[in-house]
């Protein structure tokens, strides 16, 4: 049985929940648009998005495992959500693909299945329609920390949504009236948000912690060292005597606490480096050999 999902992710159909994630994690920071200026790239987020909603929910997983692609019509994951009409479209789709449960896909014989009709017969047809619309978005790291714009794309729509300071990879967000519409009714866009990991950044709670270089003079000796936070530059002074992995507190850097609206700190952890003894001279290398205790 053909299981095109776990190609979409790179990852075997006996992953764990773990590898999965981390595949996940892997290819929407190579994928995303705001990284990749691939014209294709795009498209390939959106998948690798639908594939890991379908993958990381242990019901729509068990559901998937059973039928494999026959749920896209005999298609394989690619090629079904090209053919469909895009990410919004794509979504509605896998909406009612599982809402019903297993009975829900006696309708994926072929292309048939996508017809007027719908998905669960002539009962459903005569329900008020679901307009709302749920999809996933990852954002940047910093805009998750500091707030602001993000960009989204939902049903050939694009349009900025305000992105509020300190969310949290999988908390939700409404949007009112981007959802479907029809009659003169329109749903709402609900959004999971994804946080895109940092390279530099740890996020623990509502601080942060980032390692930063400290040369060994000014570790040795203090020194004042510049820093580059998410906000700004600053000057950090390295007292004398300053341990390796040591951590200096920085108020009111860290994440937004979106309850009590007060903001955790910044870490800056020291990373010392050291010199490179052929670099240094001769003379300062044998009284260093002389002088430094060779024992702790």
């Amino acid at each position: 049985m053909s299981k095109s999902l776990y190609k979409t992710l790179e990852v075997s159909p006996t992953a764990s929940e773990a590898e999965i994630k981390k595949a996940y994690r892997k290819l929407a920071r190579k994928y995303h648009p705001d990284v990749n200026k691939d014209k294709d790239a795009e498209d390939k987020f959106k998948e690798i998005n639908a594939a890991y909603e379908i993958l990381s929910d242990k019901e729509k997983k068990a559901q998937y495992d059973q039928y494999g692609d026959s749920m896209f019509g005999g298609q394989d994951f690619h090629d079904f959500s090209r053919n469909s009409g895009g990410q919004a479209d794509l979504d509605e789709i896998l909406r009612q693909m599982f809402s019903g449960g297993g009975s829900g896909f006696s309708g994926f014989g072929g292309a048939s299945g996508f017809g007027s009709g719908g998905f669960g017969g002539a009962q459903q047809r005569y329900q008020e329609p679901n307009l709302d619309i749920e999809t996933s978005v990852t954002i940047p790291f910093s805009t998750a920390i500091l707030g602001g714009s993000h960009s989204v794309s939902v049903n050939g729509d694009r349009f900025d949504i305000k992105i509020p300071a300190g969310v949290k990879s999988g908390e939700k967000m409404r949007v009112k009236g981007k959802g479907h519409a029809q009659n003169g009714r329109v749903g709402d866009l609900f959004l999971k948000i994804t946080v895109a990991p940092s390279p530099e950044y740890v996020r623990e709670g509502d601080d942060l912690v980032k390692t930063i270089d400290v040369p060994l003079y000014a570790a040795l000796f203090g020194e004042k060292v510049s820093v580059k936070t998410l906000e700004k530059e600053i000057k950090l002074k390295i007292p004398q005597n300053t341990k390796n992995g040591q951590r200096f507190r920085v108020k009111d850097m860290g994440a937004m606490n979106r309850k009590t609206k007060q903001r955790g700190a910044l870490y800056l952890k020291a990373n010392i480096i050291l010199p490179n003894v052929d670099d240094l001279d001769a003379d300062l290398v044998e009284l260093m050999k002389e002088k430094l205790p060779k024992t702790v």
